[in-house]
């Protein structure tokens, strides 16, 4: 029971904490489409891919005292801020969760800005697609975020180093 909220209070407790809903969608959705064991089903959103499921199990194990979720004022926004509570990191301790590379990962994306990672998760929502295609979805369904070529091509080479990360578990 509560396996799949496991998996994200790990990933949460090995960012510390994670700042912004949205970020905390796009890491998942990432870590998910590098392979990681994430099961929440996502669709295209205004900001991307998004999961209700995942919002929900947020909501629960906040509810259950497992994540601290703090709200922010920020000029005209509320800005969430989530960290693994001192019951999270008890339920976690005594789960056989494993999941190697997952730290190595979740540091180095939560590093990223949630503009950079909602560019590299459309990006991977469009993946079966031709690359010149998924250029251009980013360009018709993000006009309003204004990516320029210079940032997608480092997406996809973001999206190449996160998936030799996850292959080089098996190695």
């Amino acid at each position: 029971m509560l396996h799949d909220h496991a998996k994200i209070m790990a990933l949460i407790s090995e960012a510390g904490e994670v700042i912004g809903r949205k970020k905390l969608q796009k890491i998942i959705y990432i870590a998910k489409k590098i392979n990681f064991p994430f099961m929440e089903r996502y669709n295209f959103h205004f900001y991307g891919p998004y999961s209700e499921e995942l919002t929900l199990r947020i909501e629960e194990m906040c509810n259950l005292g497992f994540v601290h979720e703090t709200k922010e004022k920020k000029g005209g926004y509320y800005q969430y801020r989530y960290m693994l509570s001192e019951q999270g990191s008890k339920f976690l301790s005594i789960s056989d969760l494993s999941l190697p590379k997952l730290k190595e990962f979740t540091v180095d994306v939560n590093e990223k800005s949630s503009r950079f990672l909602e560019l590299v998760s459309t990006l991977l929502f469009f993946e079966e697609l031709p690359k010149e295609e998924i250029v251009e979805k980013v360009h018709t369904l993000k006009a309003k975020q204004n990516y320029s070529e210079d940032e997608i091509s480092e997406a996809f080479g973001y999206i190449d180093q996160l998936k030799s990360l996850k292959s080089c578990e098996t190695s």
